[in-house]
């Protein structure tokens, strides 16, 4: 109980004793209005978390580090009592969200409406809500509170940047000959021609085999041998590391709208995991616009595997998975790389992004070259997120293995970082 509620009750008590020590009736008196006024201030404060109706609306259950969640609150008083105040306090778990707010002398039927954009600040699923209401009397006697239940669950992806300057290795044609595989994508290899049907779309004509034959033709395309991108993401407990992180004061909304979150490189919390996760969605978002198949592995500890597509929902799919992955799995990356080996083919082109330190994933990587895969390094520089071993050691031995390899450092842009190929003494 509150102080002032202690300090009232005392008071009751005390005037209860010495009116029965005494019996004069001043003391009676004083004990009845007391016992009054407590009862009127505790049906008062019960009152006013009686007969409201709140409405929560988010706009969207999906966003992105660097954009917003949007969410609308509707509290309107159904009682015939206007409620001299009352506070509602959210209990989300998003970071930097402040929605709580003090409504005072909400009279009936009349709602009040505001609207909340939180700026996302790290990526993960979260929860907006249960909210609990708090109100008292206006002697400050008594604070009930009532508990409102019901989440809105909010998933937000890992950051995406643009990393025109990131080059993946040629890939290697089986046999020296294109592999015929039909596909209704445009691609860069044209298999043969025919005629058209209704439904084609008018950007695969052919116009010349069309003047040719005097009726309307259209091209067939085959899949680009090389357009397979498969992106392995080392989640290996022993060597993600992080800094301590505040969330940011989010009282200069206007500042921090204008300086961070409407700029094309959102920061991001110091911690390997979200620098891996956001290079690996920035690079399945290149590849995926070029029209290329990307696929993700990762083992959390289980094997998790987004197969092969293209398009915007494989997209989807990827960010979806990336948001929640968390590096909780005891196996090595160089234990990954051996098991995935059998699944992997030449017309495969490999990124492989982890952290580790540990200079026995490159012999592995060196062994898929042989057999032809093509592959590249995002490099996460540990070391410089945490007191762990130098990664400085296995870029050596990438660049000896002519291995291509980006690092990525803390602090580091991730769109400048993932567009220069990193030399042995960086």
């Amino acid at each position: 109980m509150r102080f002032t509620t202690w300090i009232a009750l005392i008071i009751w008590l005390a005037s209860l004793i010495l009116a029965l020590i005494t019996g004069r009736d001043l003391l009676y008196n004083t004990f009845y209005f007391i016992t009054l006024v407590l009862i009127g201030s505790w049906l008062w404060a019960r009152q006013n978390l009686r007969g409201l109706e709140i409405k929560r609306r988010v706009r969207t259950p999906r966003s992105q580090v660097g954009r917003f969640v949007e969410e609308s609150f509707e509290v309107t008083n159904q009682s015939w009592i206007s409620k001299l105040w009352v506070e509602l306090r959210d209990e989300s778990d998003l970071p930097g969200h402040h929605a709580s707010r003090v409504l005072v002398s909400l009279r009936r039927k009349h709602p009040r409406i505001w609207t909340v954009k939180t700026p996302c600040l790290r990526r993960g699923r979260f929860h907006l809500g249960p909210i609990t209401l708090r109100s008292g009397d206006p002697l400050g006697i008594f604070e009930l509170s009532k508990k409102i239940p019901g989440a809105h669950p909010v998933l937000v992806y890992p950051a995406t940047y643009e990393i025109p300057g990131f080059r993946l290795p040629p890939g290697h044609l089986p046999g020296g000959k294109i592999a015929h595989h039909r596909t209704h994508y445009l691609t860069t290899n044209v298999a043969t021609v025919r005629d058209y049907v209704p439904g084609d779309s008018y950007n695969r004509i052919h116009w010349r085999s069309t003047a040719r034959t005097g009726r309307l033709m259209v091209k067939e395309f085959e899949l680009d041998p090389t357009s397979d991108v498969w992106i392995l993401l080392d989640l290996d407990a022993a060597w993600h590391v992080s800094q301590p992180w505040e969330e940011p004061d989010l009282t200069d909304i206007p500042s921090i709208l204008q300086s961070q979150f409407l700029r094309k490189e959102p920061s991001l919390v110091p911690s390997t995991i979200e620098y891996a996760t956001a290079a690996a969605a920035s690079i399945a978002q290149r590849y995926l616009a070029e029209r290329r198949a990307v696929g993700l592995i990762a083992y959390t500890p289980r094997r998790e595997v987004l197969h092969l597509d293209r398009g915007h929902r494989q997209f989807t799919k990827l960010l979806e998975m990336l948001a929640v992955v968390e590096p909780t799995s005891t196996i090595s990356f160089d234990r990954l790389l051996l098991a995935e080996r059998p699944y992997l083919t030449r017309t495969s082109t490999v990124v492989v992004i982890t952290p580790s330190a540990d200079a026995s994933w490159v012999d592995v990587l060196r062994d898929y070259r042989h057999g032809g895969i093509g592959m590249t390094t995002v490099l996460v520089a540990a070391s410089t997120f945490g007191p762990i071993q130098s990664y400085r050691p296995v870029l050596a031995e990438l660049w000896a293995s002519q291995i291509p390899t980006y690092v990525v450092r803390r602090g580091a842009r991730i769109s400048t970082a993932l567009s220069h190929i990193a030399l042995p003494n960086d």
